[in-house]
């Protein structure tokens, strides 16, 4: 029996699967040219049905800015002295009147005492004087002498209340610059105030007593320690001179902070007179928000944007600006009534977000026609922005899907 050669059927077999192949790309020739030489599909438009209702407009300006304490305090003692305790430390979270530091107060004390001696003896004297019906001269001269003394002695008394220095506010104290042994204060020291908040910490006093530790021979008159509240926050932004007129005290805020999902909540504390000039020229008034409430999501140095409401109308009959056309300056809908479509002439007023206001052509519960748009065929489009596919629907019957239902290449997810 003959057998054959199986180069001879292998040659048979590769020219079966050349024709094959050959017929594969004819195909997808076609294709290629049937998806580029086509006319382009009509867009096709879509509309939906909307019940026409109120809702609340609200006019807003923009601001942006960054989040810092609503309140700080600058403390310096008001006495000078060497200082004897530091009783907190950094990061130490106190309550109003809380005693700080205290300096050596024997030299105070001493000169209380003798203050309220000199006001005795002033008050003896005026009595003595009185018993011997002196002259109104003498008497007055004695009263004067004990108004004296007494302003002595009560001057003499805060000093002595001021050897200890005191939390004004409730909050933590982020700087401190105080050592046992420093020669501190003078008659003018002072307290210093920032921000316009009166919120306070709830958080009880932690601090640590420091009386034998650290030492120091410097002499301070400058600020030794800083209390700030931690859990109430103002915002100090810039507005626009264009959008500053609708500004005022009191109106509400909403702010977008940094890092922060839910909305936060704040007022207008105080709207800047004069204008000032931004980092691109611009003139900007400065507007300052306190957050409402105590916050422990918030920190200070937070970028924050906020969206100063400067008016707000409730029940305002509105319909979606979508549906609104215009035909030679008549605004109209399309409304639908028992199943049919018609025309409804309409007055508009004002504009909110995706909103248009109706004052007049339409009622609550009336059914508006919004008009919509899919791109381009009845699959989607390219050109719109839309997931990309084959033109006009899809592809011409026999050719092969991506494995699996995937997209394109490249096509957006």
């Amino acid at each position: 029996m003959r057998v054959g050669w199986p180069g001879k059927w292998w040659r048979t077999r590769r020219s079966k699967v050349v024709a094959a192949a050959a017929l594969v790309l004819a195909v997808a020739a076609s294709t290629g040219g049937w998806l580029w030489l086509r006319p382009e599909a009509e867009a096709v438009a879509t509309s939906t049905t909307q019940t026409v209702s109120t809702s609340t407009f609200e006019q807003t300006v923009t601001a942006s800015g960054t989040l810092r304490a609503a309140r700080s305090e600058d403390l310096s003692f008001a006495v000078g002295g060497t200082v004897r305790a530091v009783l907190v430390s950094e990061g130490d979270q106190v309550t109003k009147g809380a005693a700080l530091s205290r300096v050596d107060a024997t030299s105070l004390v001493a000169a209380r005492t003798a203050a309220r001696s000199s006001y005795d003896a002033a008050l003896a004297q005026l009595d003595e004087d009185l018993d011997a019906d002196a002259s109104d001269v003498q008497v007055a001269a004695d009263r004067s002498s004990v108004v004296a003394a007494k302003a002595s002695w009560v001057e003499a008394r805060e000093a002595v209340d001021d050897a200890v220095l005191r939390a004004p506010i409730a909050g933590t104290v982020v700087a401190l610059d105080l050592a046992v042994g420093d020669t501190v204060g003078s008659s003018t020291g002072s307290s210093s105030s920032t921000g316009s908040s009166t919120g306070s910490s709830t958080a009880g006093a932690t601090g640590s007593t420091t009386t034998g530790t650290g030492t120091g021979t410097g002499t301070s008159s400058s600020t030794q320690v800083t209390i700030a509240t931690t859990r109430r926050f103002a915002v100090d932004a810039e507005v626009a001179a264009a959008d500053i007129e609708g500004v005022a005290e009191g109106l509400q805020v909403e702010l977008t902070v940094t890092g922060v999902d839910e909305t936060v909540y704040g007022t207008v504390t105080s709207v800047g007179a004069v204008a000032s000039t931004n980092s691109s020229g611009a003139a900007v008034f400065p507007v300052e928000v306190e957050v409402t409430g105590a916050r422990k999501d918030l920190y200070s140095g937070t970028s924050a944007d906020l969206s100063i409401v400067v008016s707000q109308r409730t029940d305002v009959l509105s319909v979606p600006t979508q549906a609104v056309r215009s035909e030679d300056g008549q605004a109209y809908v399309t409304v639908e009534v028992d199943g049919r479509q018609e025309r409804r002439d309409i007055e508009i007023g004002e504009a909110s977000g995706a909103s248009t206001e109706v004052t007049s052509g339409l009622e609550e519960g009336d059914t508006v026609v919004v008009p919509g748009f899919t791109g381009r065929g009845a699959g989607s489009g390219t050109d719109d922005g839309g997931q990309q596919g084959f033109p006009g629907g899809t592809p011409p019957s026999g050719m092969p899907g991506f494995p699996g239902g995937g997209q394109m290449p490249g096509a957006p997810q």
